[in-house]
């Protein structure tokens, strides 16, 4: 598993598409700290920044406060809703399975009704 995870990291590393970024305001970054953890605070620097379209955000109080800044924010499971609708994605029952798999919390009710909405229950 050790072997994949590393192959997979260098394959990021490499994508001509992602790009490394530093944040300015380290202030704001440290304000935000008060209440969020330190990646959650620079992405929503970060996007602030940049004029960011969208923001990928799961946790709660990281989108309470991205909210706050008015940005747009989505999560894993947007994407992946997204990917399905584009075809990326055949089967989301089988992704969503693997991602609770790995921790990813998921309530049932938000489960089924994401399943609905695809056609896939």
């Amino acid at each position: 598993m050790k072997v994949k995870i590393e192959k997979i990291q260098k394959r990021i590393r490499k994508a001509k598409w992602i790009k490394v970024a530093r944040i300015k305001n380290a202030d704001l970054k440290k304000a935000f700290m008060m209440v969020l953890e330190e990646g959650e605070a620079e992405a929503i620097v970060l996007a602030l920044e940049k004029s960011a379209d969208l923001i990928l955000l799961d946790e709660y109080e990281a989108r309470k406060v991205a909210r706050n800044y008015t940005l747009n924010i989505t999560g894993t499971i947007g994407v992946l809703i997204r990917a399905k609708y584009r075809g990326k994605i055949t089967r989301l029952k089988y992704v969503l399975e693997k991602l609770k798999e790995t921790g990813f919390w998921l309530n049932n009710d938000l489960y089924t009704e994401i399943l609905k909405k695809v056609d896939e229950l």
